[in-house]
């Protein structure tokens, strides 16, 4: 059971960068309401895509760096651990900041489009890229077994993908997106409360 442990941290880690609002968590909202749930879906399966690309470039770049790196990967990991404090701060402040949406229907539903455009914005979102990097450094011991390299990146891409469809499902439905608004304050200090945490640790565990 000890094995799965960092495979379960990681995943949750992510799962709490996910639910806390960010661009592409935005992205999907808009889509959803906006337009129809179909593209919701659509462009939960781009960021879906997006974070697994991230994850395997995580995971090969990590095992470089832990393996050649030394004081490189000491300083990626106090980047990492201020980074998340930041962000934790970030996501804090604005907990209680509403989510607005534009409600005005699209002519014509296209799912590639909506794909496209979710792909786009998890691949240039800053938020994934920092939090990717500094939970990998935190939880991904300092000899994984080698399973877990290659069961990452397709568990990744299934929990971001459900994450986000969950999101679209919920936000093309009015009351289930009542819900989440109302508890939007509380989801995210949790959520910023998990990624200090997870920044001091970093930081402490660096040397």
């Amino acid at each position: 059971m000890d094995h799965f442990l960092p495979l379960f941290a990681i995943l949750g880690a992510l799962l709490l960068g996910a639910i806390s609002p960010g661009p592409s968590f935005v992205f999907v909202v808009r889509t959803a309401v906006a337009q129809s749930r179909t593209e919701g879906l659509a462009a939960a399966l781009g960021m879906g895509v997006g974070a697994m690309i991230y994850g395997a470039l995580a995971v090969l770049g990590l095992r470089t760096l832990m393996q050649d790196g030394g004081l490189l990967f000491t300083g990626l990991k106090v980047a990492g651990g201020l980074y998340l404090l930041y962000l934790a701060w970030k996501i804090w402040s604005h907990a209680a900041d509403p989510i607005t949406v534009e409600t005005s229907g699209s002519a014509a539903a296209n799912p590639g489009r909506a794909f496209a455009l979710g792909l786009l914005t998890q691949l240039s979102n800053p938020k994934i890229v920092a939090v990717f990097g500094a939970v990998f450094a935190a939880l991904l011991p300092a000899n994984p077994e080698p399973w877990l390299y290659w069961a990452l990146p397709p568990l990744i891409f299934l929990q971001e993908t459900l994450w986000y469809a969950i999101v679209a499902l919920a936000f093309s439905s009015s009351k289930p997106r009542a819900l989440y608004l109302g508890a939007k304050l509380w989801v995210d200090r949790a959520a910023a409360a998990f990624i200090g945490v997870l920044g001091v640790r970093l930081i402490i565990e660096a040397p």
